[in-house]
C-alpha cells in the first residue's frame, strides 16, 4: 500500500499532480533495417505507447502513458483561438473537471477529433520523426466485439490522416491472456476482464474467442469512484468541495478490498474492536487559521492598514486606465474637430459617420463632456496622491468627563449611585487583565478527517452485486454461470481449468479469492478449477500487443494495409490470435434494373388484352 501514513494511523492525501509527458527521441533502432511497429494500448482510461522494437536498446515497456482526456478551454477573455490540453499535460484535472472530454462511449471510441489529438500528442512526444506522415506499422487495441463504424472511423483516421502502412486490431485482455500463456498455461479459458467503464466475459476456445457467448457488465472502475464519492459525501456534508474525485480514486485504489463473503464481513463490521482496528482515516487538507480570534488588536490593525493600502493602489490603478481611455477618446475627437476647421469636409463627415454622430453640435457636446470626466479623473488622482496616508480610526471609545455631584443633587440619588458602585469595582479589575485566547475543545484535525469503514468493501461488491447501485444488471458470479451454463459440461471444464483475470478493477486485494469462493459454489461436486491472476493486469494487455507484433512482424496474418483498406472499407478486420471476428455487412440484394424494367412494362399487358379477348 502506497499510501502515506503519520501517527496515529491518519493517512494523507497525496493530491499529486501529474507530470508533463517527457519530449523523447526514437532511438535509430526503431528505423533500420526496417520500421518498427508503434503499440498503442487505447484504453478508456489510459493510453499508452511504444515500440515493438527486438533491439535491447529500445526498452521493452510502455514509454508513455497518460490519460484519455482532452480539455478545451477559449483561452484568456479577449484572446484568439482555443486552448487545448492532452493528457499529462493537464496536470491536475480538477480544476479542469467540467471542461474535460474523452472521446470514448463507455468502452468505445467514438469521437475521432479528440482520439486525433490524444494520437497527435503521443506521436510528438514519443519522437516519430517522420514528415506529414507515421511510416510505422501501427498495432491498437479495441474492445471485444467493437461496433463496425468505431473501426471504419479508427482506420480512416490511422490511413487519410497518418497515412499509416498497415494497421492491425486486436482485443486487449486477448492480448494480455497472450502475454501470460507463455508460462504454459492452456489455449483455452474463460476471461474476466474488468476495466475503467465495463467489465467483459469472455470464453476462449483452443485458442480463438467465441464472439456469440462472450458477455458484458456496464460496470467498472468508474462507477465505483463516482459510488464512494456519493457515499462520502452524504456522510460528510461539510466537505463537498474537498471529496474530489481524484481523491476518490487514490481512497478506491489504495484503500479498497474485495471482501471474501460480503455478508460476514459485514457483520464483523459492526464490532466497535474491528471497526478501530481496520478503519481508515484519511487527512483532509485544512488551516489552523480557522480557529478565529487570535489575533492582537496590533495585528488587527496591521491588517486593517494593508487592505486599505490594495483598495488604494487598486483604485488608483483604474483611475490611471480610466484616464487613459478617456484621453484617447478625446484625442480622437479633437482631431475630427481639426478636419472640420482645416476645410477638410469629406473626412470630417466620414470620421463623424464612424464616431456614430450626426452633427458638429453633437461633437462639440461629446468634447466637453469628455474634457470634463479627463479633468475629474485628473483632480481625484492628484487627491489620492495627497492623502497617500489614511488615518486609521481606533474604535476604543473615548470615557466622557462625569461632572462632579452638585449640591442641588438629592440624598436618593447618592444612595442610588452607591447601589452601582460594588458593580463598577468588580469589573475594573478584570478590564485591566490581559485578554486571554480560549481555545475551542474540539479538535479541527480531526474534524477535517473521513473515517474509511465499510465503504472499503461496499464499492468494489458492486460488480458482484450491481444492485447495490440500482443497476439491474448481473453480476460477475451470475455472468460467469450464465456463459459456462452455454457450453457442454466437457466444454465448461475445458473453461473452468484456466479463469484469467485482467483488467486495472482485478487489482483489489481478495479479488482472486473472491472469485475461487464464487466458482466454488456454482461448480459440480469434486470439479475441478484453477483462477490465474495476470502479472501485471495493467499493463499485460500493451505487453501481449508487442509480444505479437514482434512475432507477427514479417507475416502477413493479422495486417490489414492500405490496398487492403481501399478495397475492402474501413470496418474491414484481418482475424488472428487475438482479434475480434469479423462480420462483414450483409446487404440485402437487390434485383437488377432490368429484370425490373421488364417486370414493370409487363404488368399491365394483362388488362388490355383480356378487354380485347372479351370483346
Amino acid at each position: 500500500m502506497a499510501a502515506a501514513v503519520a501517527a496515529g494511523g491518519v493517512f494523507a492525501f497525496r493530491d499529486a499532480r501529474w507530470e508533463p509527458d517527457p519530449q523523447l527521441e526514437a532511438s535509430p533502432a526503431v528505423r533500420v533495417p526496417q520500421p518498427a511497429p508503434l503499440v498503442l494500448d487505447n484504453g478508456s482510461f489510459q493510453l499508452r505507447l511504444g515500440w515493438a522494437c527486438p533491439d535491447p536498446a529500445v526498452p521493452a515497456e510502455p514509454l508513455l502513458c497518460f490519460r484519455n482526456l482532452v480539455a478545451r478551454s477559449r483561452g484568456a477573455r479577449g484572446g484568439a483561438g482555443v486552448e487545448t490540453q492532452v493528457g499529462n499535460d493537464l496536470g491536475s484535472p480538477e480544476p479542469l473537471r467540467w471542461l474535460l472530454r474523452s472521446p470514448f462511449d463507455r468502452n468505445v471510441p467514438v469521437q475521432m477529433e479528440l482520439q486525433e489529438l490524444l494520437f497527435d500528442h503521443g506521436f510528438q512526444r514519443l519522437g516519430v520523426s517522420s514528415q506529414g506522415c507515421v511510416d510505422h506499422p501501427v498495432v491498437v487495441t479495441e474492445a471485444v466485439c467493437t461496433p463496425l463504424y468505431s473501426r471504419q472511423m479508427m482506420s480512416e483516421l490511422l490511413f487519410e490522416c497518418y497515412q499509416v502502412p498497415k494497421v492491425s486490431y486486436g482485443v486487449d485482455s486477448l492480448y494480455s491472456l497472450y502475454h501470460n500463456k507463455r508460462q504454459g498455461w492452456p489455449c483455452s479459458g474463460l476471461i474476466v476482464s474488468s476495466g475503467y467503464q465495463c467489465t467483459h466475459i469472455l470464453p476462449v476456445l483452443d485458442g480463438r474467442l467465441d464472439a456469440k457467448n462472450c458477455r458484458r457488465i456496464n460496470l467498472g472502475g468508474c462507477q465505483a469512484a463516482m459510488y464512494l464519492q456519493r457515499l462520502l459525501q452524504l456522510k460528510y456534508p461539510g466537505h463537498l468541495a474537498a471529496i474530489s474525485l481524484g481523491r476518490v480514486e487514490e481512497i478506491l485504489h489504495e484503500h479498497s478490498y474485495v471482501a471474501e463473503d460480503y455478508r460476514e464481513e459485514m457483520v464483523k463490521w459492526r464490532s466497535p474492536e474491528y471497526y478501530e482496528e481496520n478503519v481508515h482515516k484519511m487527512q483532509l487538507p485544512f488551516s489552523n487559521k480557522l480557529l478565529g480570534s487570535t489575533l492582537t488588536s496590533e495585528e488587527k490593525q496591521e491588517r486593517r492598514q494593508q487592505q486599505l493600502r490594495r483598495l488604494q493602489e487598486l483604485n488608483a490603478r483604474r483611475r490611471e486606465e480610466k484616464l487613459q481611455l478617456d484621453q484617447e477618446k478625446l484625442d480622437r475627437l479633437l482631431y475630427v474637430q481639426e478636419l472640420l476647421e482645416d476645410g477638410q469636409m469629406e473626412q470630417f463627415h466620414k470620421a463623424l459617420v464612424e464616431l456614430n454622430m450626426d452633427s458638429a453640435e453633437e461633437l462639440q457636446s461629446y468634447i466637453h463632456k469628455m474634457s470634463m470626466a479627463v479633468e475629474q479623473t485628473k483632480h481625484r488622482i492628484l487627491q489620492a496622491e495627497v492623502s497617500v496616508e489614511v488615518d486609521v480610526v481606533d474604535s476604543k471609545p473615548e470615557t466622557p468627563d462625569l461632572d462632579p455631584l452638585g449640591s442641588e443633587q438629592s440624598m436618593d440619588d447618592v444612595e442610588s449611585m452607591n447601589e452601582f458602585e460594588p458593580l463598577f469595582a468588580e469589573e475594573q479589575p478584570e478590564a485591566e487583565k490581559p485578554v486571554t485566547t480560549v481555545q475551542p475543545v474540539f479538535n479541527l484535525a480531526e474534524y477535517h478527517q473521513l473515517f474509511i469503514g465499510t465503504e472499503r468493501i461496499r464499492v468494489p461488491e458492486i460488480i458482484f452485486q450491481p444492485s447495490l447501485i440500482g443497476e439491474e444488471q448481473g453480476g460477475v458470479a451470475e455472468t460467469m454461470q450464465f456463459v459456462l451454463d452455454r457450453y457442454p459440461k466437457e466444454q465448461q471444464q475445458k473453461l473452468a481449468q484456466n479463469v484469467f483475470l485482467t483488467g486495472g478493477n482485478m487489482m483489489y486485494p481478495g479479488m482472486k479469492a473472491r472469485i475461487q469462493k464464487e466458482l466454488l459454489e456454482m461448480r459440480p461436486f469434486q470439479s475441478s478449477f484453477q483462477v490465474h491472476l495476470a502479472s501485471n493486469p495493467v499493463l499485460d494487455a500493451w505487453y501481449g500487443a508487442r509480444d505479437w507484433a514482434l512475432e507477427y512482424m514479417n507475416r502477413e496474418e493479422g495486417w490489414i494495409t492500405r490496398k487492403d483498406y481501399e478495397e475492402k472499407g474501413g470496418e474491414y478486420l484481418k482475424e488472428h490470435s487475438a482479434s475480434n471476428i469479423y462480420v462483414p455487412i450483409r446487404l440485402p440484394k437487390q434485383a437488377p434494373r432490368t429484370a425490373e424494367a421488364s417486370a414493370s412494362s409487363k404488368a399491365p399487358g394483362p388488362a388490355p388484352n383480356s378487354a380485347s379477348e372479351q370483346t
